[in-house]
């Protein structure tokens, strides 16, 4: 995986239209679904739904364009989707698969630009500046990537060009499926003008009906209308966003604060074999992100949340800064023991704070010890890069894939 990008607020917005910059929004159009039709082709053309079972508790995760003809949509109760479109295939979702091919795509991106955002799994943004000589102009540069994405990884994307952040990913969602729209400089006010209010990030269902109940529903509605007597600040920040104007910038090699994982398990269980197996798979998760940055970790958290969603929140800190999964493991384990009630568990999760660069303390194992749980580690993270994370597992997680 290449460092990436992420974007922050400047302290001071720039005046409208100053910055020139070519951002590109690259958004995977319905990717879990993509993904699992690259498994199981047979499903091309009928709907699929992707979050778990129609009599299941839970919400849509993805939904193929098919079954959205239906009405059904990401977020939505799986209850309601499966009365929506009972003919639909609903599948269980298989995060480490989406993680595994949403990195593939970074690295993809990562050619094209040496300043990425991912934003979440399925959608990145790119600053395009000073990349012609490489890659060509911008909107060459984007069309070339979207089609070495398609080449090398079969999964269908989309992306929008445009000077700011906001209406490249305007531009984007107007561009599915398998589309690429570019708004050139200038032109941001001209394009975003017949949209309806809800394109504009950050305007909701609330801020919709209000808007709706002062005549305003387009775009260019809003762009005429200076609101901060009604909104305040957001009212300021509704009007610039309707001229296609945002106050981000990126900042480079951004690293983690903590690192954390998380599983909500189908149905409430209080079954200890599960439970231990699922702690050991998010533990082992958690230790490989932070043999790839590069960092160890001094404080190990657990969370348990029961049926009635009380949540107990437990930490420790370690003897020294570790990555190696038996530590961590054992650590995790031990405020498991302490502090499950035996009661069923909806979800459990864990977190590994006060992060530090490598500090290669061997207080714990003498040295030999030590070398040979690095390099089992190594040897680990090796064939996971390469055969999927679901490859290689320790013995205690092995039963936690059958929850999934």
């Amino acid at each position: 995986m290449p460092r990436l990008a992420h974007f922050r607020a400047k302290r001071d917005a720039s005046p409208l239209g100053l910055d020139t910059t070519p951002i590109l929004h690259v958004d995977m159009d319905a990717f879990f679904v993509s993904v699992e039709l690259l498994d199981r082709p047979e499903l091309r053309g009928k709907p699929v739904v992707v979050g778990g079972q129609p009599n299941r508790r839970g919400v849509v995760s993805a939904a193929s364009y098919e079954a959205r003809r239906y009405g059904i949509h990401s977020a939505m109760p799986l209850r309601t989707a499966g009365k929506l479109c009972p003919h639909a295939i609903f599948l269980e979702g298989r995060h480490d698969l989406y993680a595994e091919w949403s990195d593939r795509v970074a690295t993809i991106l990562s050619r094209f630009s040496p300043v990425v955002e991912m934003a979440s799994i399925d959608e990145a943004y790119l600053d395009l500046s000073g990349t012609s000589r490489l890659h060509g102009p911008p909107l060459a540069a984007a069309h070339a990537l979207l089609k070495e994405i398609g080449a090398k990884t079969g999964l269908p994307c989309s992306a929008g060009l445009a000077r700011t952040r906001l209406v490249a990913k305007v531009a984007s969602d107007q561009a599915k499926p398998r589309g690429l729209v570019w708004v050139p400089a200038g032109a941001e006010t001209k394009f975003l003008s017949p949209l309806s209010v809800r394109r504009i990030p950050g305007i909701g269902r609330v801020t919709e009906a209000a808007l709706a109940s002062m005549g305003i529903e387009t775009v260019g509605q809003l762009a005429e209308e200076r609101l901060q007597e009604v909104f305040g600040r957001w009212g300021t920040a509704l009007y610039r966003k309707a001229h296609g104007e945002d106050s981000y910038e990126f900042v480079i090699d951004a690293e983690p604060k903590s690192i954390s994982h998380s599983h909500t398990f189908g149905s409430d269980t209080n079954h200890r074999p599960t439970l231990e197996s699922m702690l050991s798979n998010l533990c082992q998760k958690g230790a490989k992100r932070l043999r790839d940055a590069g960092l160890d970790t001094g404080t190990a958290t657990l969370r348990i949340r029961y049926s009635g969603f009380q949540t107990v929140t437990r930490a420790h800190t370690l003897p020294e800064p570790t990555h190696l999964d038996p530590v961590l493991l054992a650590t995790l384990r031990r405020l498991f023991e302490k502090h499950w009630d035996r009661r069923p568990v909806r979800l459990i999760g864990i977190e590994f704070g006060t992060l530090t660069h490598g500090a290669n303390q061997i207080g714990l194992f003498d040295p030999e010890a030590r070398q040979k749980l690095e390099r089992l580690a190594r040897a680990t993270d090796q064939l996971r890069d390469r055969f999927g994370f679901a490859a290689i597992q320790l013995g205690g997680s092995l039963g936690a894939a059958k929850d999934h």
